[in-house]
């Protein structure tokens, strides 16, 4: 097993760049099944979510070639419409490949998704929005066995803006007569790239970042296509939020700075100085952060659920008291423990998380207790008095490509270990 060792205190400085997003490629590759031919994708980010994507493209029989950070796939081979429970566990976003494995092949049959156990994910959005566009869904054991005959585009609209549901219903309506209209869709930046994608191929949609997306169905579809992920608004943020909590001066370069302009605000109101330019941000840390907030996690445009465990490791700093209350997922809140064990004063009541800054955390033994609480341990560390030692980083992993080498570029002491 690896993990990282930190030894903490040093202010950081430089320019790093932000990768692919890790949210937007996976539908993308996803999506490329679709198609039926070759996709080239650009910006794609070196990660195990990444690599498990792959795995399934190559078992449905798709060929899949990759050459640094660019991904090429030809679906035109592919010949199967299951996907294996193990290929499943991998990540939490293993779902989206239910649309796009139903438009191509009439079929599906897949089990529940794995990854992060951040609590329950409302599947049954997607599953629901399936059945309304003529699917027949069948529940046993932990799989989900899908079938459709006679698709059929209609309105849908989903009780809660589901980032998944609405790229599941984009990729399936690509194959439904009429028109399907997503009522109260998703608008993260992800959904717009998706939508970017399927243009590039043909298929006639519109209206991502808006709550209203239309798809006409069954148009035919280009042979061949290229297309460039946007950049990563949570790797951005959270070489932010690092520097606010290690002190230093950093440029994040190759990102869209309106993607995550709720986190920049935040860092703002916490002393920070920041220099916001077309596709860089600047930011100057204080002698001491002062608190923010409240802080509330909701849909996009507001405060990303991702970037709050890293944000809350910077504010254990703060001078003053933070509120954080998470709105989106139920178990958002167990890397609070291993702050904790740095010297953290955190309360967690429900969805409430109070955090009173300390003077320093003092580095220890933690772990990663899923992706974006790996984050936070990393930030932390780099701010933490002595060496911080962090296990269970292949979450880290799944979402950060090579982070040490990242942190190291900009003058932290950090190595991994295997």
């Amino acid at each position: 097993m690896s993990r990282l060792i930190i030894e903490g205190g040093r202010p950081l400085e430089g320019s790093v760049r932000a990768g692919g997003a890790k949210n937007s490629v996976l539908p993308i590759l996803a999506a490329t099944i679709i198609s039926g031919s070759e996709s080239i994708i650009h910006n794609c980010p070196d990660l195990r979510d990444v690599h498990s994507a792959i795995a399934i493209l190559r078992h449905l029989g798709c060929r899949v070639s990759q050459e640094g950070h660019t991904v090429t796939v030809d679906s035109a081979p592919m010949d199967r419409w299951d996907i294996p429970d193990h290929l499943m566990r991998e990540m939490r976003s293993s779902v989206i490949f239910l649309g796009p494995i139903l438009a191509r092949c009439g079929k599906a049959r897949m089990t529940f998704p794995g990854g992060c156990e951040l609590g329950p994910r409302p599947i049954d959005l997607h599953l629901a929005a399936l059945r309304k566009l003529g699917v027949a869904i069948q529940e046993e054991g932990g799989q989900i066995t899908a079938w459709c005959e006679k698709p059929q585009g209609c309105d849908i609209t989903l009780s809660l803006p589901s980032v998944g549901a609405t790229e599941n219903i984009m990729l399936f309506a690509t194959a439904c007569p009429g028109v399907t209209c997503i009522v109260n869709a998703a608008r993260e930046p992800e959904i717009w790239d998706l939508q970017q994608f399927l243009q590039g191929i043909g298929a006639s949609v519109s209206g991502a970042g808006h709550h209203d997306v239309r798809i006409g169905g069954q148009i035919a579809l280009k042979k061949n296509t290229q297309h460039r992920v946007i950049a990563d608004r949570i790797e951005s943020a959270t070489y932010l939020c690092a520097c606010a909590a290690a002190g230093g001066k950093i440029t994040v370069e190759d990102t869209e700075p309106s993607y995550f302009a709720s986190v920049t605000q935040l860092l703002e109101e916490s002393g920070c100085a920041l220099q916001v330019g077309a596709d860089r941000v600047t930011i100057q840390a204080p002698k001491r952060l002062r608190s923010v907030g409240p802080v509330r996690t909701m849909p996009y445009p507001g405060f990303p659920t991702d970037a709050q465990s890293p944000l809350m490791a910077a504010m254990c700093l703060a001078q003053g008291t933070t509120v954080f209350t998470e709105n989106i997922f139920e178990n958002r809140y167990r890397h609070c423990a291993e702050l904790m064990r740095m010297g953290a004063d955190i309360q967690v009541e429900g969805r409430l998380a109070l955090v009173r800054g300390v003077d320093h955390l003092t580095g220890s033994a933690v772990k990663a207790t899923d992706l974006r609480g790996g984050a936070a341990m990393v930030v932390a560390g780099l701010a933490a008095q002595g060496e911080t030692s962090i296990s269970e980083i292949d979450h880290i992993d799944r979402g950060y490509e090579k982070i040490e080498k990242a942190y190291a570029q900009l003058g932290a002491c950090i190595r991994r270990e295997e």
